[in-house]
């Protein structure tokens, strides 16, 4: 069998826009049934949500589970280290995951050592283990490590305002398949916390992805609002992660009670005191 070839990091690499949606519960159960809805990529949230490499590989199983289930492609699931470490990289790799998300890249020299940390030598320095690991599917792809290199995807995040400086040279480093801007993050580096929609950090966010275009490589982020998430497809950015699962279902339940719970004032006048 043949490495299966990574859809997305395709999909970029052809300017073709990719709607992705954030994985917080860190659930299998819900992955799976996520995965069976559409979106283009899931990420698998290490750095903020309650997850580990077990509970990661759990979610990639059942993300695979539901991709064999339909017709097209499926969602590819992208998963976010909690820091960008040589030695957990390698285990994520290994769960196969062909996708990483690295959080705090603020220098070229930083996405230089996790371009290394991605590929086997003599292009990197990822370790010889895949016999034993998901991502040869246990030797069952006898050619792993002469493919695997040209199917790893890195996407690197710039969220601060050393990041936004080394920008140009960030996304011209080779190995780098994308570059995620970070609204949260960055808007609290520049002086804005809690505030991404100021309209610095905004005017930051468009000059990010019209630079990174103009490097050749994906621009992508994060929105919460529909109206946010068109502006960034409009600006260009092609891969943007569209919602947040546990925000969906917050907001859900919510006004799902909203509809059966009176307001204080009136049940009080329904019960006539």
């Amino acid at each position: 069998m043949k490495t299966p070839v990574n859809t997305f990091k395709q999909a970029l690499q052809h300017q073709q826009t990719q709607i992705g949606l954030w994985l917080g519960l860190a659930d299998p159960y819900c992955a799976e049934l996520l995965a069976g809805t559409g979106y283009d990529w899931l990420v698998i949230d290490g750095e903020h949500a309650p997850n580990d490499l077990r509970s990661v590989l759990g979610q990639l199983q059942a993300i695979a589970s539901a991709t064999s289930a339909l017709a097209g492609p499926g969602s590819h699931p992208v998963v976010r280290v909690p820091v960008g470490d040589t030695a957990l990289i390698k285990q994520y790799l290994e769960l196969g995951a062909q996708t990483l998300l690295v959080p705090m890249v603020d220098t070229a020299a930083q996405a230089a050592q996790l371009a290394q940390a991605m590929r086997y030598p003599p292009q990197g320095i990822r370790g010889m283990g895949s016999p034993i690991a998901r991502s040869s599917r246990w030797q069952g792809y006898p050619n792993y490590i002469h493919e695997a290199n040209d199917q790893v995807c890195l996407l690197v995040q710039a969220e601060t305002v050393e990041a936004m400086e080394n920008l140009d040279a960030i996304a011209a480093t080779p190995g780098v398949d994308g570059v995620f801007i970070g609204p949260a993050d960055l808007s609290a580096s520049m002086g804005f916390p809690g505030n991404p929609g100021h309209p610095e950090v905004q005017a930051a966010i468009e000059d990010g992805i019209a630079r990174i275009l103009k490097a050749g490589k994906a621009p992508g982020t994060l929105a919460t609002s529909e109206d946010q998430a068109r502006k960034w497809l409009a600006a260009g950015a092609l891969f943007v992660a569209v919602g947040v699962d546990t925000m969906l279902l917050s907001a859900a339940a919510t006004a799902l009670l909203e509809k059966f719970k009176l307001p204080a004032a009136a049940a009080a006048a329904v019960r006539g005191y």
